[in-house]
């Protein structure tokens, strides 16, 4: 009886060591060539994405390169089953020229355009994109002081439409930029959160093997009050509004 309890013993272990090793490629292969889970840590895309929000990027929407895999392995060049990105796309991508961190912006610049910012304008192609400003923003800051923050809708030539924040109002220092001719293979990329924005305006262009992939959908948010060591305060830090929103 007790060598027949050892052998059950034995291949119940080996049984869930296969269940947990399925479950692990299973969820590698997911990652890898469908959707990979990502959060926004800066204020960057500000007001379509806040920091706090978790998002499900698709890995399939532009093909697959180096960085679709774990740790950037280089186990070939370029990249398969490539498709481009659509202007307005949120897209999330390696920065260069580190290509070390994951960088999520929206795409305003195909290969060929012409990108300028003339007077906190977005010129594509020498023409100007539809900008209307809209209600402000308005939030407490640290010191309890009330903050408005002008935003604009604004519209690109394929009728993608979205909001815009300008803390600055159109007199940044990137408001007003030279004009940028996007190389073959590459792409220019802006923060909705224009006047704070670390983006193509600074670095300039993203390659094409650099993509990751197109953020899809919300599936958590959180204000960050409450922190992992307060479960009380979870369910007031969540902001539910968010949840299963779409990322346009």
């Amino acid at each position: 009886m007790t060598r027949e309890k050892d052998k059950k013993s034995k291949t119940s272990w080996g049984e869930n060591i296969r269940v947990i090793i399925y479950a692990l490629l299973i969820a590698f292969f997911i990652r890898t060539v469908a959707f990979q889970p990502f959060n926004i840590p800066s204020g960057s895309m500000i007001p379509t994405l806040l920091v706090g929000d978790y998002l499900f990027v698709s890995k399939y929407s532009y093909g697959y390169s180096r960085y679709s895999l774990p740790f950037g392995l280089k186990l070939f060049n370029g990249r398969l089953f490539s498709n481009q990105p659509k202007r307005g796309d949120v897209a999330v991508f390696r920065q260069p020229p580190s290509n070390r961190d994951d960088f999520i912006k929206r795409i305003v610049g195909l290969p060929g355009d012409k990108i300028q910012m003339i007077g906190g304008v977005l010129y594509i192609n020498g023409s100007p994109t539809k900008k209307k400003r809209i209600e402000d923003a308005s939030f407490t800051d640290w010191r309890g002081r009330e903050i408005s923050i002008p935003q604009y809708a604004e519209t690109l030539d394929n009728g993608v439409s979205y909001i815009v924040s300008e803390s600055m109002g159109n007199a940044g220092p990137v408001d007003n930029t030279q004009e940028f001719i996007v190389p073959k293979n590459h792409y220019f990329a802006m923060g909705d959160n224009r006047d704070n924005s670390n983006d193509s305006r600074s670095w300039l262009y993203i390659p094409s093997e650099n993509l990751v992939g197109r953020a899809e959908i919300i599936f958590f948010s959180t204000d960050g009050s409450s922190g992992w060591l307060k479960p009380w305060l979870w369910l007031d830090s969540t902001r539910f509004e968010r949840i299963f929103s779409s990322i346009d």
